[in-house]
């Protein structure tokens, strides 16, 4: 019988970045140009200084929900636990898994991360991208020795249409 020690993956903060780096941009333009007196009309000062605030408001939202996220790989499920204000757990059976894939945004490739894609039978959760992974981890192989293992275990066997 083999035994996996559980992988606990988190998003490189360097994620963040790439997410939501168009609105820190936006947000931070927005309050720069709200206290310049080259804007005369107040109403569109007012403006750029709510549009500031909410675009504030949502970027450390995001944060803290990349900072919370958490994938956990244990011999048996993938388990994505995520949330702020509710905190969500979500399982995947590990012998459900039928596909992965890696995929790596030009951004992505700068900071040297990637998003990979586990594709399921599983109802609840047919797809689940782990995102912000750094490029030099070999997750897709450690996953896929644990779902070999437990379709062994399951005596669970694809069958393919191939020509």
């Amino acid at each position: 019988m083999a035994a996996f020690n559980t992988v606990v993956l988190k998003p490189h903060l360097l994620q963040y970045c790439i997410c939501e780096g168009a609105y820190g941009i936006l947000c931070l333009l927005s309050f720069a140009l709200a206290g310049l007196d080259v804007i005369e009309s107040t109403a569109i000062s007012q403006l750029l200084k709510y549009l500031g605030a909410f675009l504030l408001i949502y970027l450390i939202y995001q944060f803290f929900y990349l900072s919370r996220m958490k994938y956990v790989v244990t011999d048996e499920q993938l388990i994505f636990l995520h949330g702020v204000f509710q905190h969500s757990t979500d399982y995947m059976e590990l012998y459900r898994v039928v596909d992965y894939q890696q995929n790596r945004t030009l951004l992505q490739q700068l900071f040297r991360l990637k998003t990979i894609t586990i594709l399921s039978g599983d109802r609840n959760m047919n797809r689940l991208d782990i995102i912000g992974i750094r490029e030099e981890e070999n997750v897709v192989n450690e996953i896929r020795q644990r779902v070999e293992y437990n379709k062994r275990k399951k005596s669970i066997y694809e069958i393919t249409n191939r020509f």
